[in-house]
Protein backbone atom coordinates (compact mmCIF):
# COMPACT_ATOMS: atom_id res chain seq x y z
CA UNK A 1 0.00 0.00 0.00
CA UNK A 2 3.07 2.24 0.16
CA UNK A 3 2.79 3.47 -3.45
CA UNK A 4 -1.01 3.40 -3.69
CA UNK A 5 -1.50 7.11 -2.97
CA UNK A 6 1.13 8.14 -5.54
CA UNK A 7 -0.38 5.88 -8.20
CA UNK A 8 -3.89 7.21 -7.60
CA UNK A 9 -2.73 10.84 -7.54
CA UNK A 10 -1.06 10.34 -10.94
CA UNK A 11 -4.21 8.80 -12.47
CA UNK A 12 -6.37 11.61 -11.06
CA UNK A 13 -3.95 14.26 -12.32
CA UNK A 14 -4.08 12.68 -15.79
CA UNK A 15 -7.90 13.03 -15.61
CA UNK A 16 -7.96 16.68 -14.50
CA UNK A 17 -8.66 15.90 -10.83
CA UNK A 18 -6.84 15.79 -7.52
CA UNK A 19 -7.03 13.58 -4.46
CA UNK A 20 -8.97 14.98 -1.51
CA UNK A 21 -8.81 11.89 0.72
CA UNK A 22 -7.90 8.22 0.46
CA UNK A 23 -9.47 5.78 2.91
CA UNK A 24 -9.03 2.02 3.26
CA UNK A 25 -12.11 0.77 5.15
CA UNK A 26 -11.03 -2.73 6.19
CA UNK A 27 -13.77 -3.22 8.80
CA UNK A 28 -16.49 -3.56 6.16
CA UNK A 29 -17.74 -7.03 5.12
CA UNK A 30 -16.08 -6.38 1.77
CA UNK A 31 -13.28 -3.84 2.32
CA UNK A 32 -13.70 -0.49 0.55
CA UNK A 33 -11.01 1.64 -1.04
CA UNK A 34 -12.66 5.08 -0.96
CA UNK A 35 -11.13 7.77 -3.15
CA UNK A 36 -12.57 11.26 -2.63
CA UNK A 37 -11.69 13.54 -5.53
CA UNK A 38 -11.81 17.21 -6.47
CA UNK A 39 -11.85 18.57 -10.00
CA UNK A 40 -9.46 21.33 -10.92
CA UNK A 41 -11.52 24.42 -11.70
CA UNK A 42 -14.92 22.77 -11.45
CA UNK A 43 -17.34 20.57 -9.60
CA UNK A 44 -17.22 16.80 -9.44
CA UNK A 45 -20.15 15.15 -11.21
CA UNK A 46 -21.14 11.53 -11.80
CA UNK A 47 -19.36 11.41 -15.17
CA UNK A 48 -16.11 12.61 -13.57
CA UNK A 49 -16.39 9.98 -10.81
CA UNK A 50 -17.07 7.24 -13.38
CA UNK A 51 -14.16 8.32 -15.58
CA UNK A 52 -11.75 8.40 -12.63
CA UNK A 53 -13.09 5.13 -11.21
CA UNK A 54 -12.52 3.35 -14.53
CA UNK A 55 -9.00 4.76 -14.82
CA UNK A 56 -8.07 3.90 -11.21
CA UNK A 57 -9.55 0.41 -11.54
CA UNK A 58 -7.55 -0.28 -14.72
CA UNK A 59 -4.34 0.97 -13.09
CA UNK A 60 -4.90 -1.14 -9.94
CA UNK A 61 -5.58 -4.24 -12.06
CA UNK A 62 -2.44 -3.60 -14.09
CA UNK A 63 -0.31 -3.21 -10.97
CA UNK A 64 -1.97 -6.27 -9.37
CA UNK A 65 -2.29 -4.18 -6.21
CA UNK A 66 -4.41 -6.47 -4.03
CA UNK A 67 -5.13 -10.20 -4.20
CA UNK A 68 -8.18 -9.96 -1.93
CA UNK A 69 -11.69 -8.85 -2.83
CA UNK A 70 -12.48 -5.15 -2.24
CA UNK A 71 -14.75 -2.43 -3.59
CA UNK A 72 -13.48 0.75 -5.21
CA UNK A 73 -15.56 3.84 -4.43
CA UNK A 74 -14.73 7.11 -6.17
CA UNK A 75 -16.74 10.07 -4.90
CA UNK A 76 -16.90 13.80 -4.29
CA UNK A 77 -16.01 14.99 -0.79
CA UNK A 78 -19.19 17.12 -0.87
CA UNK A 79 -19.97 20.82 -1.07
CA UNK A 80 -19.32 21.41 2.63
CA UNK A 81 -16.20 19.48 3.52
CA UNK A 82 -13.59 19.78 6.21
CA UNK A 83 -10.28 21.23 5.12
CA UNK A 84 -7.70 18.96 6.74
CA UNK A 85 -4.34 20.46 5.82
CA UNK A 86 -2.62 23.61 4.63
CA UNK A 87 -2.80 22.66 0.94
CA UNK A 88 -6.58 22.14 1.13
CA UNK A 89 -7.00 25.46 2.96
CA UNK A 90 -4.76 27.28 0.46
CA UNK A 91 -6.76 25.80 -2.43
CA UNK A 92 -9.89 27.47 -0.98
CA UNK A 93 -8.35 30.96 -0.96
CA UNK A 94 -11.02 33.38 -2.26
CA UNK A 95 -13.69 30.81 -1.43
CA UNK A 96 -16.42 30.87 1.20
CA UNK A 97 -15.68 28.95 4.43
CA UNK A 98 -16.86 28.29 7.97
CA UNK A 99 -14.28 28.51 10.78
CA UNK A 100 -14.76 27.44 14.39
CA UNK A 101 -12.11 28.78 16.77
CA UNK A 102 -10.61 27.05 19.80
CA UNK A 103 -10.39 30.37 21.63
CA UNK A 104 -12.64 33.33 20.75
CA UNK A 105 -11.01 36.29 19.04
CA UNK A 106 -12.50 39.78 18.62
CA UNK A 107 -15.66 38.40 20.29
CA UNK A 108 -15.99 35.71 17.61
CA UNK A 109 -15.92 31.96 18.26
CA UNK A 110 -17.16 30.92 14.80
CA UNK A 111 -17.51 32.76 11.52
CA UNK A 112 -18.69 32.31 7.92
CA UNK A 113 -16.71 34.40 5.47
CA UNK A 114 -14.57 34.77 2.38
CA UNK A 115 -11.07 33.37 2.80
CA UNK A 116 -9.13 36.35 1.47
CA UNK A 117 -5.58 35.34 2.42
CA UNK A 118 -3.79 32.16 3.51
CA UNK A 119 -0.29 31.89 4.96
CA UNK A 120 1.29 28.91 6.74
CA UNK A 121 0.67 30.48 10.17
CA UNK A 122 -2.52 32.55 9.68
CA UNK A 123 -5.64 32.99 7.57
CA UNK A 124 -7.61 36.18 6.95
CA UNK A 125 -11.38 36.19 6.53
CA UNK A 126 -13.69 38.92 5.29
CA UNK A 127 -17.22 38.71 6.71
CA UNK A 128 -20.21 40.89 7.51
CA UNK A 129 -21.97 41.75 10.75
CA UNK A 130 -25.32 43.46 10.26
CA UNK A 131 -24.27 44.38 6.72
CA UNK A 132 -21.00 45.99 7.79
CA UNK A 133 -17.77 44.50 6.38
CA UNK A 134 -15.26 43.11 8.90
CA UNK A 135 -11.93 41.30 8.67
CA UNK A 136 -10.35 38.86 11.06
CA UNK A 137 -6.94 37.20 11.06
CA UNK A 138 -6.89 33.80 12.74
CA UNK A 139 -3.81 31.82 13.72
CA UNK A 140 -3.78 28.28 12.28
CA UNK A 141 -3.28 26.78 15.74
CA UNK A 142 -6.49 28.50 16.93
CA UNK A 143 -8.63 26.76 14.30
CA UNK A 144 -10.74 23.95 15.73
CA UNK A 145 -12.54 23.34 12.41
CA UNK A 146 -12.46 24.87 8.95
CA UNK A 147 -14.67 23.70 6.11
CA UNK A 148 -16.00 24.89 2.81
CA UNK A 149 -19.45 26.43 3.01
CA UNK A 150 -22.28 27.26 0.68
CA UNK A 151 -23.15 30.95 0.56
CA UNK A 152 -26.90 31.46 0.89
Amino acid sequence: MEHLKEWIEQVLNDNGCSLYELEWLKEEVTPILRVSIEKKGGSVDLDTCTQCSDAISAMLDEKDWNDNEYLLEVCSPGAERELKNYDQIKAQENGYVFVKLKNPKQGVDQVFGDLVHVEPEVITLSYKVKGRPKKITIEMDNIQLIKTAVKL
